[in-house]
């Protein structure tokens, strides 16, 4: 019993040709780029211009949402969730006191905003 065929023996193995990742990773690199550069996209043409129509009342809610527990108490959240959003897309550096993130976030409303 010196044959090389098992029971686990495929002979369409010996056919396929193998495996190369590379293409692979390409896709998956470029699907990547591509949810990134959307998300960037919707970033600067869809929300940015939610926080432009009143940028003032936004950071007042920024500010109420970073230093309040409860800033809406028992009222409407909606407009708080919307502010916090502001927060993800101009994120708080680690010991950013508050008002120098307010100024920031300002600064980052007057230039995104027309």
């Amino acid at each position: 019993m010196s044959d090389k065929r098992s029971i686990y023996y495929d002979p369409d193995l010996e056919n396929k040709p193998p495996f190369k990742p590379l293409k692979l990773i390409i896709i998956v690199l470029f699907i990547m780029l591509f949810i990134s550069a959307s998300a960037q996209w919707y970033a600067r043409n869809v929300t940015m211009p939610r926080y432009c129509t009143d940028s003032e009342e936004t950071l007042r809610m920024v500010r109420l949402v970073l230093s309040e527990q409860r800033p809406a108490g028992d009222g409407d959240r909606k407009p708080y969730i919307i502010a916090t959003r502001l927060t993800f897309l101009v994120p708080r550096k680690g010991d950013e006191p508050l008002d120098s993130y307010l100024d920031r976030l300002q600064r980052h409303l007057d230039q995104e905003c027309p």
